[in-house]
């Protein structure tokens, strides 16, 4: 039977789950804005006008890595590599006893690492503890599938082992980063030397039995094909309906500077959007889409809260992995750009946590700041 985007729309008011073919359909379908029209029926119909975001920041402790992915510009091979580096515990700490020290009202502190060979399994439950014992309310999203798999491989324990002893040190949740794309004929080619599709998937899995929740990710923009980005999704849906454990699915463009594939060209906005649409729509059991600014830029994700993204991340402060890439995004925003960069797309802002509870509503969040609601609109809007 012939894929129609009459048909798709249909089984989209009937909440039924959409298949491969109807993913690959809405790639090929001429029409962005009838895709990303379909999309926002969605968002809306799970989260309203809401668009979320939180105060959080990231630590990259170390990009010492003896994977080889050939699209990463953050990684150095040992330490003594230009632009190599690997903080001390205490200069990992000292990242948020500054922040603790100017009352700044941060929530979520999110670590990604390099896979680095030299250091001890401890270096990282003493990073943990340390943090907590600065702020033990804190909420560390830490480590990716990548690094747990190869905690688990390094050190000589389970996946389950690294996690309860991560967990036990402070670790709260996991981020989604390391999927990239989870076609083995594109990760020998751009990842071959690190965890593959089944041993990504099975550390979530793993974290998601214990009770840790999770986000996921895709890689779009290198070499896989349209085909291949649909069964990416459709793999990370069959875990959640498995689990019910993925927060937030986060498309992540490609960036081509400083990297091995800096011949090809990066994704154009027109596909950013059709990606966010396809995935809102494909996902339909995973409850958030995050337009993280830092990748996308401000502009197009401000646009993307209308093509299925209901979360713009955060004000994440000091990001490394896609500015050495040439993002040029600031490194971060205040909790005060972030409402209005939200309010001038026309949504309400929450701020939330990263288990998506609400800390501040919207009209907290504007009562205080140049904001008014246009009732007519249904919109906020900055006041000239």
């Amino acid at each position: 039977m012939t894929v129609t985007f009459d048909s798709i729309v249909r089984k989209v008011e009937q909440q039924e789950p959409l298949s491969f073919d109807d993913g690959v359909a809405l790639f090929a379908h001429p029409n962005i804005m009838e895709v990303g029209l379909l999309a926002n029926r969605v968002r809306e119909r799970l989260h309203g006008n809401r668009t979320f975001f939180n105060r959080n920041f990231h630590i990259n402790a170390t990009n010492v890595c003896v994977a080889s992915c050939r699209f990463c510009s953050f990684a150095r091979l040992k330490e003594g590599d230009p632009e190599a580096h690997t903080m001390t515990l205490e200069e990992a700490w000292g990242k948020l006893q500054a922040r603790v020290d100017r009352n700044e009202p941060v929530t979520e502190i999110h670590i990604v690492n390099g896979l680095h060979d030299k250091l001890s399994f401890e270096y990282y439950t003493d990073l943990l503890s340390g943090l907590k014992r600065i702020k033990p309310d804190i909420h560390i999203k830490a480590f990716t599938a990548v690094e747990i798999h190869y905690y688990s491989q390094h050190y000589g324990m389970t996946v389950g082992e690294v996690l309860r002893r991560l967990h036990a040190a402070g670790m709260d949740s996991l981020p989604g980063g390391g999927a990239e794309i989870f076609a083995d004929r594109v990760r020998q080619k751009i990842c071959a030397d690190k965890c593959n599709a089944e041993e990504w998937l099975h550390v979530h899995r793993t974290a998601h039995r214990m009770g840790l929740r999770s986000n996921c990710t895709m890689l779009y923009g290198t070499i896989e094909t349209v085909e291949e980005r649909v069964d990416h999704m459709l793999r990370l849906r069959d875990l959640q309906d498995e689990t019910g454990g993925f927060q937030t699915f986060i498309p992540l463009a490609f960036h081509p500077d400083n990297n091995a594939l800096m011949k090809l060209p990066g994704p154009t906005g027109v596909e950013d959007l059709r990606t966010y649409a396809v995935a809102r729509l494909l996902l339909h059991n995973i409850p958030h889409l995050k337009a993280y600014w830092v990748m996308l830029g401000v502009k197009t994700s401000q646009t993307a809260l209308w093509f299925g993204a209901d979360d713009v991340d955060g004000t994440v402060q000091e990001e490394k992995i896609y500015h050495m890439a040439g993002a040029e995004t600031p490194q971060t925003l205040t909790s005060d750009e972030l409402v209005r960069i939200i309010v001038n797309a026309g949504r309400d802002p929450v701020e939330r946590d990263t288990l998506y509870n609400v800390v501040t509503e919207t009209e907290a969040l504007v009562s205080q700041k140049p904001f008014r609601r246009n009732v007519q609109k249904r919109s906020l809007e900055v006041v000239p």
